[in-house]
């Protein structure tokens, strides 16, 4: 699916946004949204683990990789981070799930180092469990817990209980995998006891969001009522003074 720049052109005419800048800008805005636009292509097809037709399935995985590579080529010629590192996470998670274990974890690590120059801990924290994830797939266990204990100091370091949820569910896994049952029960409680706490810490604040825009909804009606109450005194005050 490709969007042509005269198309885009409308759009921008149409907004009024075309007027100040000379004409020759087309094509280079043309490069500019083909990163996006490739890359929300790719994204729709990254939903293809909801498919359970096989055949659509893989269809779905081979152009969520062609558009991932056209999205990575332009984000790359921008020089966008960011949009780089998402490539490389769609390209990991599609070829994981076609067991490509090699290219799945050149594309981890990829990302890994993109967080780790960015100095962006829960991205970091977040491409440690997808290489973890693969080694387990080829049996590396070890590594992959070298990998899981990196993941939980940083978690917990940084106070980040979502993410240090996720590493207890991935000790889980590895635990069992390695048939030491005992410390994949403790793992798999404790990601359940944080999940318990941040629902709970999540209800609490909706709860309090919640009274206080009753209280300022009481307050207004209050205000009005009163204020309505005023100037109906002063406009009957007013009559019967004439």
């Amino acid at each position: 699916m490709k969007i042509p720049v005269t198309i885009i052109a409308i759009f921008l005419l149409a907004t009024g946004k075309l007027f100040a800048a000379p004409l020759d800008t087309l094509s280079i805005t043309g490069k500019l949204l083909k990163a996006p636009i490739y890359s929300q292509i790719a994204n729709g097809y990254m939903h293809y683990d909801t498919i359970t037709n096989e055949d659509k399935k893989l269809a779905y995985q081979t152009k969520a990789i062609k558009y991932t590579m056209l999205a990575l080529h332009y984000f790359s010629r921008l020089k966008d981070s960011i949009g780089v590192r998402g490539c490389f996470n769609n390209l990991s998670k599609v070829y994981r799930s076609q067991k490509e274990y090699s290219q799945a974890k050149w594309f981890a690590l990829q990302s890994n180092a993109i967080s780790r120059a960015k100095g962006d801990v829960s991205g970091i924290i977040s491409s440690l469990l997808d290489i973890a994830s693969v080694k387990m797939d080829i049996k590396d266990y070890p590594l992959a817990l070298t990998d899981l204990n990196e993941a939980l100091k940083l978690a917990t370091k940084n106070h980040l209980n979502r993410a240090e949820s996720a590493v207890q569910l991935r000790f889980a896994i590895l635990y069992n995998l390695t048939n030491n049952y005992d410390k994949g029960d403790v793992a798999l409680k404790r990601h359940d006891f944080i999940n318990d706490s941040i629902r709970k810490h999540d209800e609490a604040l909706l709860a309090a969001r919640i009274k206080a825009e009753e209280e300022f909804e009481n307050k207004k009606k209050f205000y009005t009522a009163n204020n309505t109450k005023l100037y109906n005194n002063l406009y009957f005050k007013r009559i019967a003074s004439l």
